[in-house]
């Protein structure tokens, strides 16, 4: 069984930066495909990043040129940075990660509001 915990996120000013971190137990976290996406109110979720066993890594168009995923896999976490967030970046962000079989793990998600 994998289990997920995510960390980070919370209150961001507008201009400011996010850093998210996502903890996997359980599995073979190299051989996962790890990915962030954020749900926003009345939209639905979306990719943000995502970054294969290889480390190759694609990001959505909302945040392309502006955010970073990372991994390390002796720690078995997954990173996301975030910069220049606008109030168009609140969303709630959920870590996923999908194993070699296919299968399909979620975190509970963390709130990212960008407000003054």
């Amino acid at each position: 069984q994998v289990q997920i915990e995510e960390s980070g996120g919370g209150l961001v000013q507008p201009g400011g930066s996010l850093r998210l971190s996502c903890a996997v137990w359980g599995g073979i976290f190299y051989l996962n495909t790890m990915s962030y996406y954020r749900e926003a109110p009345g939209k639905e979720r979306e990719l943000v990043a995502q970054i294969g066993t290889g480390g190759g890594t694609r990001y959505g168009d909302s945040v392309k040129g502006r955010s970073a995923i990372s991994r390390d896999n002796g720690k078995s976490s997954v990173y996301l940075q975030v910069d220049n967030l606008q109030s168009e970046d609140t969303a709630v962000y959920y870590c996923n990660a999908r194993t070699s079989s296919g299968f399909n793990y979620w975190g509970r998600g963390t709130q990212v509001t960008v407000s003054s």
